[in-house]
């Protein structure tokens, strides 16, 4: 048999639960709860079309429960109402019709706008060709002559070893760091020319607003405009064999005058490099000198 007291009871249950879980839930933050908005025009476009989607959705949502629960209330069957017996109206076709008509082009206008912006790669400033490799990024800045590869980081890698010793929870950015960031200046068009050697990858940082394949043989193409300097990070979206989770991607954004003296500084290193595989070795004799010798 129930109790008389047990709804009231369940009820103040739920109340309690809610008054307890919604300070947790507040404190998470609204980035934490929603699409973040990015640090691109891009991303900030794809971030009002979502909201614009949302509140139509949430818009249809309230008016179509509303006049459910309306319904129920107020013509329930212990109030003695009679339901109205009709099989057509022209008037109810047109709205059904038109209405959700209208919606769908004021969703798809934006969002058209959206996709197009987001294959334009035309009039760039800078261009870096991504490639994926099990399981390393590299990074070739094509109009500066500068390449680098990117792996985890040390500290992770050791880590994340069974029996390594060390607790992950000590590692700042565990798991999300890595030896070689790649720079990029802001207020400058970036074209991504993304592609893999070996299997497919995906390059994916949240907040430029989109995420590319890598595909082995094939170039994506995007781009992005980074419009606040920091640290960005992004993870191989695309499960490519066993150390998939291991290939994070850091992208600092900096002043141009900062990105310069950076890519300076990586020609200098690597061009001891360049030079040392392009000129023989002085202290072996030329080998055509020898033959007519």
């Amino acid at each position: 048999m129930t109790s008389p007291n047990s709804k009231p009871g369940a009820v103040r249950a739920l109340f309690t639960a809610v008054l307890v879980l919604f300070p947790g839930v507040a404190s998470a933050g609204w980035d934490q709860l929603n699409l973040p908005r990015g640090v691109t025009p891009y991303s900030n476009t794809v971030y009002d079309l979502h909201m614009l989607v949302l509140w139509v959705c949430v818009a249809i949502g309230v008016v179509v429960f509303g006049a459910i629960f309306y319904s129920i209330f107020k013509f329930r069957h212990s109030q003695g109402a009679i339901s109205a017996q009709w099989h057509e109206s022209t008037m109810v076709e047109v709205l059904w019709t038109t209405v959700p008509f209208v919606i769908l082009i004021a969703m798809a206008v934006p969002a058209t706008t959206a996709l197009i912006m987001m294959e334009d790669t035309s009039k760039s400033d800078l261009t870096i060709k991504v490639t994926g490799y099990q399981w390393k990024w590299h990074y070739e800045y094509v109009n500066e002559g500068v390449g680098v590869f990117s792996t985890l980081a040390h500290t992770s890698n050791v880590a994340r070893q069974l029996n390594s010793g060390v607790d992950p929870n000590t590692v700042e950015n565990y798991l999300l760091e890595v030896d070689n960031e790649i720079v990029v200046p802001i207020n400058k068009k970036i074209r991504f020319l993304t592609t893999a050697a070996d299997v497919i990858h995906a390059w994916w940082v949240p907040v430029l607003g989109w995420k590319r394949d890598a595909v082995p043989g094939y170039i994506n193409e995007s781009w992005a405009t980074i419009e606040q300097a920091g640290v960005y990070r992004g993870q191989c979206t695309e499960l490519c064999g066993k150390d998939h989770g291991f290939m994070p991607i850091v992208v600092r954004a900096v002043a141009e005058s900062e990105y310069q003296a950076w890519i300076e500084k990586k020609k200098a290193a690597q061009a001891p490099a360049a030079t040392s595989q392009v000129l023989p070795d002085s202290s072996q004799p030329d080998s055509s000198i020898a033959q007519r010798q």
